[in-house]
């Protein structure tokens, strides 16, 4: 189940073929980088220019990058996991191993996927051709939902957040075909673009369910009329970024009096979930709408929409025209990758996805040593050292607000690698007859999971990610950084490479992390993790001014075209990269000053490597589709901003390569933004 206020390193990898993977054993490659540019012009082409003319984006690819090529280098590991497990009567029934071969093996069956084309979803689907009343529509929308799919809202176990010890049911809004409820409402031409080809995409997707060309039109411009609706009705993603306007806790009784013509009551006991205690409207608006809207909309309408939300969900696992269709749109529209994945690499990430903490036992086992979790560790302590000592420091932050801040460091959980304790798959049954079931069958397993968490104390053992995701999170409501062993290796943590290298790479995501905790949304939760205000009212506003400056700063980045970065959306992430780096810095002389390093290394200061480790973490190529999509969608800013971004505000990068006032990452000192 999504979590909805965790925060990663960076948002959904697109994953595609290999093309050979790291391709240098040196930790800083003079042969990535373009000598032709000043480093003080635009440090990102400066040290990765050869890099990004050598790696154009491959045709399965919408991004190609750091992130990728490490996921590649896992791909190729997991591989040998999962064609192990796939081998005909290797494991016993109910095993990890078992699951995860018949998984595989159901995805790669190709002729069978082809030859039952719609068969495993035609009892849903004759069941929503069955429905009669809006009572029907509401047992059906409880039904998909508790196999994974998600029509009109969301609904899961989220902390209460002024009681970090206790989950609760959250609602949330949802229901939308499209990445974001503003291509439904904007006039701009692109906005306008993707609506025309969304309802292109719709007619399309109900003329292979068998409607009639007419028929299927009419069902599009019905999709597309509820669906705009629900649009209207819902929270900005900058709206979203205030965890108080996403609070309103109230009690099951109370919600279905308030929003009478849903009945919530039989649907909370339909997911199987506590209907005690309280539960948490996030978007009251939204579901006042929802409530109008089962009023209004007639029965046959909502019959075709939940046709759309079950083909929409599910095509990826059914035969090609299915998934091609869901592609061209998805996939070539709208992120411009130009074509599929191999297939074993697609069914090895939905496997992957679905048994991951499964897969991911045996991932650690095989390729995640002790002494990996034993040096990150010792990054992580050092950057903490580090926090603490720039948090006293402050001349902006009062004693009383410091003493708080440090408490809160103090009591960050700290997970590296891999789980102590591992979800239990016995109850989930998988085997080789339907690639389309298994996938629902192993979302209603996690559905199940996540409905048992409601009402009941918070697991802080509970991991949000797998062990081998190429990735990284925040948690602020148990106050919380989490490192999967998946990015523990180069090019973000070289156990070759030396001190400078590391700290400005995994150093850097370490405290971009930490920083999350105190970034305009995370500073919000105290060290035990509630919503609570521990600041000072002075501290609020001389925080609030610092963070205006880094909005600014963002506002004014073209990333495209005439597109520029939404300030205001990726704040949270432009605080924490331009903290995480700060600290790292500090905690590199921490480091260094323990353990000396060579004075020059491949004609580099450590200084020099350590920014240069931080800009080749960044590098990557992109389609203009795709980063069209980021800069409404994503809470990150474009790569080469996010190399240079911070560095314009950092005196020690201007020191280390000699930035003159003339040159473009140059800011005066009343210029620069510095929060930690």
């Amino acid at each position: 189940m999504k979590k909805y206020f965790i925060w990663f390193l960076c948002l959904f990898l697109m994953i595609g073929c290999g093309r050979g993977g790291l391709n240098s054993n040196k930790a800083i490659d003079p042969a990535n980088m373009d000598a032709s540019v000043s480093p003080g012009d635009d440090f990102y082409q400066f040290a990765n220019g050869n890099w990004l003319k050598n790696h154009p984006v491959p045709a399965d690819y919408s991004r190609y990058g750091s992130f990728e090529e490490l996921y590649e280098k896992n791909l190729r590991d997991l591989r040998k996991i999962m064609e192990s497990a796939a081998q005909v009567g290797g494991h016993k029934m109910g095993t990890n191993l078992q699951k995860i071969g018949d998984f595989y093996a159901s995805g790669m069956n190709i002729a069978k996927i082809e030859k039952d084309g719609l068969k495993p979803l035609q009892p849903l689907l004759n069941e929503i051709e069955s429905i009669k009343t809006i009572h029907d529509v509401q047992k059906m929308v409880g039904k998909l939902h508790r196999i994974g799919i998600s029509p009109l809202f969301l609904f899961f176990a989220e902390q209460d957040l002024k009681n970090s010890t206790l989950n609760i049911g959250w609602l949330y809004q949802g229901g939308l075909g499209l990445p974001d409820r503003d291509y439904y409402l904007e006039k701009s031409p692109r906005s306008a673009e993707i609506r025309n080809e969304y309802h292109q995409h719709l007619k399309r997707m109900f003329r292979l369910l068998g409607c009639p060309e007419e028929e299927a039109e009419k069902s599009a411009s019905t999709v597309m009329t509820i669906e705009t609706r629900l649009a209207k009705a819902s929270m900005t993603r900058v709206e979203q970024r205030d965890p108080h306007a996403t609070y309103h806790p109230t009690t099951l009784p109370e919600m279905q009096r308030k929003y009478r013509n849903f009945r919530w009551i039989e649907y909370i006991n339909q997911l199987g979930a506590d209907p005690s205690g309280r539960l948490n409207i996030a978007q009251p608006i939204f579901f006042r709408e929802l409530n109008t809207m089962m009023q209004q909309i007639v029965v046959d309408d909502w019959k075709t929409y939940l046709r759309w939300q079950l083909i929409h969900a599910t095509a990826d696992y059914l035969n090609s025209d299915f998934e091609n269709t869901h592609f061209d749109f998805y996939g070539k529209f709208l992120s411009g990758t130009q074509e599929l994945q191999p297939r074993w690499k697609r069914i090895l990430n939905t496997t992957s996805r679905s048994l991951g903490e499964a897969v991911g036992q045996i991932y650690v086992e095989q390729y995640f040593p002790p002494a990996a979790k034993e040096r990150a560790l010792d990054l992580v302590y050092n950057l903490k050292h580090a926090y603490a000592k720039r948090i006293r420091n402050l001349d902006w932050m009062s004693a009383a607000t410091k003493e708080k801040a440090l408490a809160k460091l103090d009591a960050f959980r700290i997970k590296i690698g891999y789980p102590e304790r591992w979800i239990d798959y016995s109850e989930l049954e998988i085997n080789r007859e339907s690639y389309v079931n298994n996938v629902l069958n192993a979302n209603a397993f996690e559905v199940r999971r996540d409905m048992q968490k409601i009402n009941k104390p918070v697991d802080l053992g509970e991991w949000h990610m797998s062990p081998q995701t190429v990735n990284a999170y925040y948690n602020p409501g148990v106050n919380e950084i989490v490192f999967p062993a998946g990015i523990l290796q180069p090019p973000f943590f070289n156990f070759k490479a030396d001190d400078p290298v590391n700290y400005g790479a995994i150093g850097a995501v370490i405290g971009h992390e930490m920083t999350h905790g105190f970034d305009d949304q995370g500073r919000q939760y105290d060290k035990n993790g509630n919503l609570n205000d521990w600041w000072t009212k002075q501290d609020e506003e001389k925080f609030n001014a610092r963070a205006k400056i880094v909005i600014e700063q963002a506002d004014n980045y073209t990333a495209i075209d005439t597109f520029t970065i939404n300030g205001k959306l990726t704040l949270g992430e432009n605080i924490a990269d331009l903290g995480g780096l700060t600290i790292a810095f500090e905690a590199l002389q921490i480091a260094m000053a323990k353990n000396p390093p060579k004075p020059l290394i491949g004609g580099f200061t450590p200084e020099q490597r350590f920014f240069l480790s931080w800009a080749q973490v960044w590098r990557s190529n992109i389609r203009r589709e795709n980063q069209l999509l980021r800069l409404k969608t994503d809470m990150h800013s474009p790569a080469k901003y996010r190399t240079n971004g911070p560095l314009s505000n950092l005196p020690e990068f201007h020191k280390a390569f000699n930035v003159k006032q003339d040159q473009a990452l140059y800011r005066a000192p009343e210029e620069v933004a510095r929060i930690w």
